[in-house]
């Protein structure tokens, strides 16, 4: 099933689907092929953080809204030097005395994206801010590779 054809293209509808094909695949052997609990976590976090990924002539920036969180609640890191991990958790507020939700909307727990770098990504050059509830994450591109000039080589007598 494509999911772009019907539209549903969001990593929450993907993930979704990536969890149903392994369920239908490990039916006889629901032991061996069931996804583990962190895993199911993982993809619901990352199914739950949407970002916008921008590309400029000298750089990428991925942006991430994080209404409410602390600079240390956020950790950005590199992966297997291709692999941009942004994670962290957001935390219940905890109940002063006398009060009770009527509705809790407000998304809390653990948060992740994993992004793949391109080849020209200088992952020694990233830096990270968060601004008003939004975190954006540059990482600064290589300098494209000088053209190769032509080598001369001697032809010897034999």
């Amino acid at each position: 099933m494509d999911l772009r054809v019907m539209g549903l293209e969001s990593p929450l509808f993907h993930t979704l689907h990536h969890i149903m094909d392994m369920s239908e695949e490990g039916a006889g052997d629901k032991a061996h092929n069931a996804p583990t609990r962190s895993y199911v976590r993982d993809a619901k976090a990352v199914a739950a953080t949407p970002a916008d990924v921008k590309e400029y002539p000298n750089s990428y920036v991925f942006q991430i809204d994080m209404p409410g969180l602390k600079c240390g609640d956020i950790k950005v890191q590199v992966e297997d030097d291709n692999m941009l991990l942004i994670s962290g958790e957001r935390k219940r507020e905890e109940e002063k005395e006398g009060a009770k939700y009527l509705r809790m909307e407000r998304r809390v727990g653990k948060f992740m994206r994993k992004f793949v770098l391109p080849e020209n990504a200088n992952t020694d050059e990233i830096s990270a801010v968060c601004e008003d509830g939004v975190l954006s994450v540059t990482v600064q591109k290589l300098p494209p590779p000088e053209p190769k000039k032509p080598r001369t080589i001697e032809v010897k007598v034999a």
